[in-house]
């Protein structure tokens, strides 16, 4: 019994050694994430682990930690010796995320429009017309990041918001897994893709709320391939002025 006691106890106070600097990883993956979507880090730009470090008040391994993390999941790059940078989508990278992406929405789309309650569509007309303000607001604050942050942020909780809606769990962490929002958000903020139409969003979502299976799914196709010519063009004049890094020969040592 008294041996039970001892090792239940033994158990109870052991220390959890990861849990911290897990924590720390985590939060620095979040934090440089996020400045590269806001356009504090942009597409190119070298980064120090030394300098983020003491940004962000922390230890270096946290940080490197957290750009492994940036750098699976394709916002970073890096090459031996000559360091890492915020990744410069090529070509290539825009159209596979683009077709990833209307796979993955315009299934949710329909399935949205088969299985939403009616309160739900309702809901999501409200957030489709709530965007749309918040980017013609958005307009006349080009220079405010942290606005523009909190509009795409709502953004992408509307797009969320019908995967949820769709009743496939699975579905809906496919199109967060996939990270296909947060790549059309970088790529809006590399190129400043030009303005949407006034009820852009507004449409989108009467569409989903009130019309066919088969509407809404040529609606978010429709939705999601608006402007692809545009950022690939503008894709390709930034990826060639710096892309000459990923071809650079190391430095010798």
């Amino acid at each position: 019994m008294k041996k039970t006691a001892a090792k239940a106890s033994q158990r109870k106070n052991t220390p959890v050694v990861s849990t911290r600097a897990d924590s720390l990883a985590e939060s620095a993956y979040r934090e440089i994430r996020d400045r590269i979507l806001k356009g504090d880090l942009p597409v190119g730009v070298a980064l120090s682990r030394r300098k983020l470090a003491e940004q962000l008040k922390i230890s270096v391994p946290p940080v490197m930690e957290a750009l492994q993390q940036l750098e699976r999941e394709g916002l970073v790059e890096s090459k031996p010796r000559s360091g890492t940078r915020v990744r410069v989508p090529t070509r290539q990278d825009v159209e596979d995320r683009s077709l990833v992406r209307e796979a993955l929405e315009s299934q949710a789309a329909r399935l949205f429009t088969q299985r939403a309650t009616p309160t739900e569509k309702k809901e999501l007309r409200a957030m489709g017309r709530r965007v749309d303000q918040l980017y013609a607001a958005g307009e006349k604050s080009a220079d405010d990041r942290e606005f523009l942050f909190s509009v795409n942020t709502y953004h992408m909780k509307l797009h969320l918001r019908i995967a949820e809606c769709a009743r496939c769990p699975a579905l809906r962490d496919a199109i967060e897994k996939e990270q296909v929002l947060i790549f059309n958000w970088l790529y809006d903020t590399a190129v400043q893709r030009r303005s949407l139409a006034a009820d852009y969003h507004t449409r989108l979502t009467e569409i989903l709320a009130r019309g066919s299976v088969a509407q809404a799914d040529a609606a978010m196709r429709e939705h999601i391939r608006f402007g692809l010519e545009e950022v690939l063009s503008k894709m390709n004049g930034l990826d060639v002025a710096v892309n000459n890094w990923r071809h650079r020969k190391p430095a010798k040592p």
